[in-house]
């Protein structure tokens, strides 16, 4: 079975940059459409798609917040996905959440309001604090 872990978060000042990676193991992420989901403190249950990668490779999608900042991508070598995440925000603090599907939807799905019916795996999140 599929275990994801995330590693990479930390403190950043704003204007920073992180990069966020989730480790695959006991099954190849080559297989599986992945996701980048964020949970603000205050909002405790509710997690925000932040990057989606479908798992047919042939779509990505970036919330309208994180557009032109961050880039997700795979490495199948290595099984991992990251998050490269620039020009960071105070508003970019949060939980940072990898997660995976074996269905065949959209990344556009995967991020979506529906995310929880769409995942399969989670890992247990890496917290990401943009302050000075």
């Amino acid at each position: 079975q599929l275990q994801v872990v995330e590693s990479g978060g930390g403190l950043v000042q704003p204007g920073g940059s992180l990069t966020l990676s989730c480790a695959a193991s006991g099954d190849s992420f080559d297989t599986y459409g992945l996701g980048w989901y964020r949970q603000a403190p205050e909002k405790e249950g509710t997690r925000e798609g932040v990057s989606c990668a479908s798992r047919s490779r042939g779509s990505t999608y970036y919330a309208d917040s994180v557009k032109g900042r961050f880039t997700i991508s795979r490495d199948s070598a290595k099984n991992t996905v990251t998050l490269q995440m620039n020009d960071l925000r105070p508003e970019d603090t949060s939980i940072y959440f990898c997660a995976a599907s074996f269905r065949w939807a959209t990344a556009e799905d995967l991020c979506g309001a529906h995310y929880a019916y769409y995942m399969d795996y989670w890992g247990k999140g890496t917290p990401v604090t943009v302050s000075s």
